[in-house]
């Protein structure tokens, strides 16, 4: 086999501001007992198959393990009276460090490995599951940082910014996302009042414009978005009557509002998050969202939850508009952007991709498109979209994220 010509050096400036912003980032994962296979995944060149593959296995293995904590747990409250949640907090965080010989094995390999390898985190197990899931230590301790900074009566942003870089907990994730898009104030005792006003608010422009979706004018846009819906994932959740008519009305009143742009495909994709984390806090423990029943809750849950779905798609897409406008230039720019990033940081993967004239364009459109959206699993979605509310205000900040996401999903899929 031909040797492969030698990459050329690459001026240390343009390094080092990657290797700053990797450092930066790096504690965004947090490490966890799913280390080797996430490591396995780093090492290997995958396929997009693959990687969907891996990270659907991580997943099942939390299910399991959190599903035998649950049992172990039930087990105790029968025989011994109830714990205050403080003791059950600290009992279960010690249990939780008790391995067995080959989780020390594992551990041991894994460790020799990730001195070379970014620490990535856990994905909570549970994620979608109402009720007090088994907390370890450190995440009581998150936990508490995060009603802290909630509970208060004007929430810091900034801090609460800060904090949700690394993840946000599944009990508060409703709640901080609403803040940290701009949806709801900072002052605890204005909330309550904007949500009753914009929600209102949302379900007037549903009278207003609603019906004028059969008009000549607007029925092409409806009937793409008739077309688009039952694309989306999950599957099985999309495809219920009722969420379908959720997200219908939706995307068509968003487009109406927004003549600048109007409907275009990837918009869609951009609801199922917020729809997903809202409706989440309704979910029992133990269902998963993919197989839940969204008619069964009561119809002013599901209107809640629709207008707030709304806005805050609205203010994720304020930020990112000009994605969607006529020529897409704020996709053209990121994509330019991330062909540049590629060419300092992995020179020979661009030269390979410019000898066989393969563009930019063609692979990272989706990417940029729809946010990931359709590239990993629906939980790895909405752990990103933590790191995203993060900056999401900051739109340089945001395009400079979801350049280096996009650059390390297609460096690792290669």
């Amino acid at each position: 086999m031909a040797s492969k010509p030698p990459a050329t050096p690459m001026k240390s400036k343009k390094v080092t501001t990657f290797q700053e912003f990797e450092s930066n980032t790096s504690d965004a994962w947090d490490p966890g007992d799913d280390d080797d296979e996430l490591l396995t995944m780093a090492a290997e060149n995958l396929n997009t198959e693959v990687v969907m593959e891996t990270a659907n296995k991580v997943i099942q293995n939390h299910s399991k393990l959190q599903e035998k904590h649950k049992l172990q747990e039930e087990e105790k409250s029968v025989q011994f009276p109830e714990l205050p949640l403080s003791i059950k907090m600290s009992k279960s965080a010690s249990e939780s460090q008790l391995p067995s010989s080959t989780d020390v094995a594992n551990r041991k390999a894994s460790l020799q490995r990730q001195q070379s390898v970014p620490h990535q985190s856990v994905i909570p197990a549970d994620q979608y599951a109402r009720g007090s899931p088994v907390l370890t230590e450190r995440e009581a301790f998150r936990m508490d940082k995060f009603k802290q900074l909630l509970a208060g009566p004007n929430t810091d942003l900034d801090e609460l910014r800060k904090l949700s870089w690394s993840g946000i907990p599944k009990q508060v994730r409703s709640i901080t996302w609403k803040l940290l898009s701009g949806y709801l104030p900072a002052n605890v005792e204005r909330r309550e009042g904007t949500l009753q006003r914009k929600q209102k608010e949302y379900f007037a422009f549903i009278e207003q414009y609603y019906d004028s979706r059969n008009e000549d004018a607007n029925q092409g846009t409806y009937r793409q978005i008739l077309i688009d819906i039952p694309r989306m994932s999950p599957e099985s959740l999309v495809l219920q009557p009722i969420v379908k008519e959720i997200f219908e009305r939706i995307l068509f009143i968003w487009a109406i509002r927004h003549p600048a742009s109007g409907y275009v495909q990837g918009i869609n994709d951009l609801v199922t998050p917020f729809f997903v984390v809202f409706i989440g806090d309704y979910i029992a423990a133990g269902e998963e969202v993919e197989s839940f029943d969204v008619s069964s809750l009561p119809e002013e849950v599901l209107r809640d939850i629709e207008a707030d779905s709304y806005w805050c798609m609205s203010k994720l897409l304020d930020g990112i508009q000009d994605n969607y406008t006529f020529a897409q230039p704020g996709i053209q720019t990121k994509v330019k952007a991330l062909e540049e990033l590629v060419s300092r940081i992995d020179e020979q993967v661009h030269r390979h991709l410019h000898q066989y004239e393969v563009e930019y364009l063609q692979f990272a459109f989706r990417w940029m498109n729809n946010l990931l959206m359709r590239e990993v699993p629906l939980r790895c979605t909405i752990r990103l979209w933590d790191t995203y509310q993060h900056c999401c205000t900051l739109s340089r900040r945001f395009q400079r994220i979801i350049n280096y996401d996009t650059k390390i999903f297609f460096l690792g899929s290669d």
